[in-house]
């Protein structure tokens, strides 16, 4: 969803301009693929930690991570406008690329971990988060 925001904002950029109705539809376009992967993000970590053994049985240090990690979502959804207001004096083709390398940056910040899903989908990770040697290919 990310790598499709991306070249959508740049073009939200022009096409936005033609009028209301095409405005409309490209920014619903692009804040679900914007937002779509935030609630995603915030959902599968939450998920992921609830199942961790550290935290199995204790609804209060689950609930302190879970607000932890809205938390620093919020901060990211503060900054951006923030942003885009210091932004937009020198003009609003600055704040669409501004919008642009921050989905970029998601993007590289995100791929780590999606290699290592993909991975782990296929599995070819061990329990470790290595790759398996040889011999564990033949067990």
């Amino acid at each position: 969803m990310l790598i499709v925001a991306a070249p959508l904002l740049f073009l939200y950029n022009y096409v936005g301009q033609n009028g209301i109705g095409s405005s409309v539809v490209m920014l619903i376009i692009c804040g679900a693929l914007v937002n779509g992967p935030y609630a995603l993000i915030t959902t599968a970590v939450s998920a992921d930690l609830g199942t961790h053994k550290s935290l199995r049985g204790n609804s209060k240090a689950l609930s302190t991570v879970t607000a932890i990690i809205d938390g620093t979502g919020s901060i990211g959804a503060a900054l951006g406008p923030l942003l885009a207001g210091l932004i937009s004096p020198t003009g609003w083709n600055n704040v669409f690329y501004m919008l642009i390398s921050a989905d970029v940056l998601a993007c590289v910040f995100l791929s780590r971990l999606v290699y290592k899903e993909i991975q782990a989908w296929r599995g070819c990770v061990n329990r470790n988060g290595g790759t398996p040697s040889w011999k564990e290919h033949l067990t």
